[in-house]
């Protein structure tokens, strides 16, 4: 199908302020009257405070006031509190804020507080609680329980309480040596499929263990935030990666009315997944400035940010994969032991989901259990579960296709899903998937038949292996709001509650409304980025959600608008809504074409006409926010509005990722030669969009499987890594300078423009295949089966010196 601008680049309207500078953060915002706070933060893994003593800085000219945890609500675990008391769970976690008029005098100020502890056992590897007589991370256990409870106050968690699960030592022992633990109890459990049946018709049988690290998310900009109260109501400069559906949950930690809190966020400097909504931290900077009636700006400094800006969840499992003699995945069992650090959670269920899809297994059981540990909160971090899968999966996957003698492209096409394939325990349909084709689309791109013949050739002490891997991710959603105005000026205004997350997909969306309604690009404003401008409850921007959710929200509001606009038509120039079109931006009898209005003067009638047309009327399903908004908007233009409805089925988007690289054997350091890289994810909205986000993702899926780690010290529970040298990421020198990627462009039936997302899948097909050319390099036989696999661990394998060797399964420690 030809469209105007589904397809098409652009570029998208907030480039310019941020290449010249003019994109403003929330650090960036200042108000008179504005002071500044910064935080007192734990110097202990585990405890409580016994007393607290801020005379001396009380008394410190300058200070302007002190935020304690007497001031807010102390939520019992597993919740993260915005400020910690009886609960101290990981060092880093905040204590108290200091107001100050400058920054300088908040911080002397903290070195005169005293405050008394009670210190408690504290635990880093999720293993050491596990085993019988471990310590636990809270007074009460050490487990994730989930029940049906809302959030505690002044949280956003809902739902879960803190359990204790242990094994025995036997069962401990034998899963640290990398076999299947028998006789202990899991806190998540499911199967499909007979799973000793199909074990039974496999020729090839691996098992493995594996390790997974839980990397902190280190966004660039960090949390830092403003706020200030006007005649009851919140003004809040925040750094969150969605928009509108933080309002109700934000409003919920200040204790207002949602109608109460302005939101500004009109650029947002990363958040992979720790912004998706409000965290514990921001009801510091609200409370704080309600308390002392004055704007203030707490900003987080990069170590902070490491504390507090959670982190990927770390896995430690162990894997029975098998095959038919044909290569078809017979069965698959799998066992998880998930860190959710403190308070957060764990993704073993979403990556055995990701197996579920991505091999086809006629039967599966999954066996899981989520432990705290007193590290950094855990939370979603780009594509949480699939992608650390994805890593590990790679090569034990190789593994058993090798032992079978067959093909590693041809076997992962052989188990591709299709659309009438399902996925995880129940068994869910997906609204579409042509993997099959991408697979074999990447590999003719990377010219797979002949570079797999380069596998382990050697040059000196270099050698090259060719990698393959897969990513996947659940990419959609429906049931939220769409909203958008023509104005009296004849204009479009795009209104839209998605966040800026730097993707640029907020904007490609949007472009559908302008598709619909066949108005050009230049006569379109996007409205965002600040509650007060009357935005729609839409999506957050995560999980690789927004290319499909607000695809469904644009169409169905300018579908609303269409269907007024020939109403309008209709009713002042005569006949039936049926008999009208629309072209140029004007609405016509499409008998007579000359018989018609500009949308400028159908505007101005809508007006006029006021009821459902300018917004006075709307449907009672909106959402509270979109209601709102659509108040707000009433009688300045012709109001498209609606919910969007409920689709079927999981919305898959799928990547496959091809590598050679070259590696030196001497050093463990290797050069990527080739990456390419190929999505099914749909009808590609936005090109270049399309491409930088395949791009993107593939460093970061680099730096999974080849660089950043998380280290503490299980002595006294410091971290090792608590800025971004510490936690190296790929640099341009770490990846090639031109990736190949494209994507296979068939619509997917359930997005009127036929649009998936890809953005965490693109992360996960480079991880894996870097973990493939990694083993396929050291000639397919030793398994680190580790994310990630670093030079140091090459170079001891090489010299047969294994400090991480196959069964070794422990985690953030040196």
């Amino acid at each position: 199908m030809t469209y105007k601008h589904i397809g098409k680049n652009f570029t998208p309207p907030d480039i310019e302020a941020k290449v010249t500078g003019a994109a403003r953060y929330a650090e960036d915002f200042k108000k008179e009257g504005m002071v500044f706070a910064r935080l007192l933060t734990s110097p202990l893994p585990a405890g409580r405070i016994i007393s607290i003593d801020t005379s001396e800085a009380e008394a410190m000219e300058g200070v302007v006031g002190i935020l304690t945890t007497a001031d807010l609500p102390q939520p019992p675990p597993p919740a993260n509190p915005a400020l910690a008391s009886d609960h101290i769970t990981y060092i880093g976690q905040p204590l108290l804020a200091v107001a100050a008029v400058t920054e300088e005098i908040a911080e002397n100020a903290i070195e005169k507080i005293r405050i008394e502890f009670e210190r408690r056992p504290f635990v880093t590897d999720p293993l050491d609680t596990l085993v019988e007589g471990g310590p636990n991370p809270y007074p009460t256990g050490n487990t994730l329980i989930r029940n049906a409870g809302e959030a505690a106050a002044g949280t956003t968690a809902a739902g879960t309480d803190v359990g204790e699960i242990k094994w025995s030592r036997d069962a401990m022992n034998a899963f640290r040596a990398g076999r299947e633990p028998s006789g202990v109890t899991f806190g998540d459990e499911w199967s499909y499929g007979d799973i000793e049946s199909e074990f039974a018709q496999c020729t090839t049988i691996v098992e493995e263990p594996f390790v997974t690290i839980g990397q902190p998310h280190h966004a660039l900009e960090p949390r830092t935030g403003m706020a200030y109260w006007e005649n009851g109501r919140c003004y809040f400069h925040g750094s969150l990666q969605s928009h509108t559906i933080a309002v109700a949950p934000l409003a919920g930690m200040l204790g207002i009315d949602p109608a109460n809190l302005v939101f500004i966020n009109e650029y947002t400097g990363g958040g992979f997944g720790g912004k998706i909504f409000p965290y514990p931290i921001m009801a510091v900077t609200g409370h704080l400035a309600r308390k002392i009636n004055r704007p203030v700006q707490l900003r987080i400094t990069r170590e902070e940010e490491f504390y507090i800006g959670s982190a990927r969840a770390g896995m430690q499992g162990w894997i029975k994969l098998g095959l038919k003699p044909n290569g078809e995945v017979g069965a698959v069992d799998t066992v998880i032991v998930g860190d959710a650090g403190s308070g957060g959670g764990a993704s073993g269920s979403s990556a055995a989901e990701h197996i579920t899809l991505m091999l086809q297994p006629a039967a599966m059981r999954f066996r899981g259990v989520s432990i705290y540990t007193n590290t950094t909160p855990r939370g979603a971090q780009r594509g949480p579960g699939q992608n650390e899968m994805a890593a590990v999966l790679a090569p034990i996957y190789d593994k058993a296709i090798r032992q079978a003698g067959l093909d590693r492209m041809e076997v992962r096409r052989l188990n591709a899903p299709v659309s009438e394939d399902k996925i995880g325990p129940r068994r869910g349909d997906l609204t579409s998937a042509f993997f099959p084709q991408a697979i074999q689309m990447g590999a003719d791109m990377f010219n797979w038949s002949e570079r797999s013949q380069r596998s382990g050739q050697r040059n000196g002490s270099k050698v090259t292996g060719i990698g393959i891997g897969m990513g996947y991710h659940s990419a959609g959603a429906s049931g939220y709001d769409g909203l958008c105005r023509i104005g009296t000026d004849g204009k479009l205004y795009l209104h839209t509650g998605v966040g800026n997350l730097g993707t640029y997909s907020y904007a490609a969306v949007v472009r559908t409304a302008a598709e619909v309604l066949k108005v050009d690009w230049d006569n379109c404003e996007i409205v965002r980025g600040n509650t007060d401008l009357h935005l729609p409850y839409s999506t957050y921007q995560a999980g690789s959600n927004t290319m499909f959710t607000e695809v469904r929200t644009n169409y169905v509001a300018a579908q609303d608008a269409l269907r007024k606009l020939k109403a309008i038509a209709a009713a002042d120039l005569g006949g039936n809504a049926d008999d009208y079109d629309i072209d140029g931006q004007r609405v016509f009898l499409t008998s007579n074409p000359e018989q018609g209005m500009t949308y400028a003067e159908a505007a101005q009638r809508a007006v006029a006409m006021g009821g459902e047309y300018s917004g006075q009327e709307f449907p009672e399903e909106l959402n509270d926010v979109t209601k709102r908004a659509v108040q707000g908007l009433a009688g300045s233009g012709l109001i498209g509005v609606a919910k969007d409805s409920r689709h079927s089925g999981t919305v898959p988007a799928m990547t496959i990722g091809f590598m050679e690289i070259e590696m030196d054997l001497d050093t463990g350091k290797y050069d990527i030669v080739d990456y390419t890289c190929v999505a099914d994810c749909g009808t590609i909205i936005h090109p270049l969009g399309f491409r930088q986000g395949m791009n993107g993702g593939g460093v970061w899926g680099v730096g999974l499987s080849g660089y950043e780690r998380h280290v503490y010290d299980p002595q006294n529970g410091l971290p090792a890594n608590v800025g971004l040298y510490q936690a190296r990421i790929p640099s341009y020198l770490d990846v090639p300078h031109v990736s190949n990627s494209a994507g296979l462009d068939i619509p997917d039936p359930q997005s009127p423009m036929g649009s998936r997302g890809v953005g965490e899948p693109a992360q996960g097909c480079a991880a894996a295949a870097l973990a493939s050319a990694i083993t396929d390099a050291l000639g397919g036989q030793h398994l680190f089966n580790r994310a990630p696999i670093t030079p140091d661990m090459i170079v001891n394998h090489v010299a047969q010196l294994d400090q991480y060797n196959t069964g070794e399964l422990k985690t953030n420690t040196f």
